[in-house]
């Protein structure tokens, strides 16, 4: 029904503007984040659990990973924003006038070309990068990207939670028995760094605006000093 020719309406159509990507760390608690109505935005993963308690709802949604996928699929497919789902879970996420399967399993590690798919580069940040980039963002401001985990095991090995989860906004998000891959920095960093130098030679940038985040890729800004933040 649907055909990789559908993303060309979606190329460039944001060209010259701005788009903050909101992440999932804890530190979105802290902010206060009544700017985000005002702003294009673009969601990640189990962003969806934050909806009622930071008053904003994405134009766009990105979700790679296999785990949280299968735990969220019925609450994804309610989302009613531009939905870009890894095709290896198109059995569960069918594809809709709103909702978009990505080859996530190219080769190449930066993709120009999101028709083609994307490289998940170890984070589901840089395939949201990538589909920025796509879309024509000269600018994204990353925040809640608070990059420090606390989890036990090797990096990219799957893991029981069985407390709360501390490591996202919500102690629910992978909390109380649930599976999720641990983190790889070292990679995720690599990663950042090569979407950092492709947007700084299209002459666009990417800035860190998480509060007291912990990578240190990005260029650093105050959120505060970006938007117009209330109170």
């Amino acid at each position: 029904m649907y055909g990789s020719s559908r993303f060309q309406f979606l190329k460039n159509r944001h060209q010259g503007q701005r788009v903050v990507l909101v992440a999932n760390g804890p530190s979105l608690n802290k902010m206060n984040l009544s700017f985000l109505k005002d702003e294009i935005t673009i969601g990640l993963n189990k962003i969806y659990l934050g909806f009622n308690t930071f008053c904003f709802y994405p134009r766009y949604y990105v979700a790679v990973n296999d785990k949280v996928i299968v735990q969220s699929a019925e609450q994804i497919k309610q989302l009613s924003c531009v939905k870009f789902i890894s095709d290896r879970n198109a059995q569960l996420i069918p594809e809709t006038a709103l909702t978009y399967h990505i080859n996530t399993s190219i080769s190449e590690r930066f993709s120009y070309d999101i028709s083609r798919g994307v490289g998940e580069g170890w984070t589901v940040t840089y395939a949201a990068l990538q589909i920025a980039f796509y879309l024509g963002f000269s600018e994204v401001i990353l925040i809640g990207m608070d990059h420090r985990y606390e989890y036990s095991g090797l990096p990219n090995e799957a893991c029981r939670m069985d407390g709360p989860d501390l490591n996202h906004f919500s102690k629910d998000y992978f909390g109380y028995g649930k599976t999720w891959d641990n983190p790889d920095l070292a990679n995720s960093e690599e990663s950042y760094r090569i979407a950092r130098e492709i947007f700084k030679q299209a002459g666009r940038r990417i800035i860190d605006a998480t509060l007291d985040g912990a990578c240190t890729v990005f260029e650093k800004v105050l959120y505060q000093n970006l938007f117009e933040v209330k109170g």
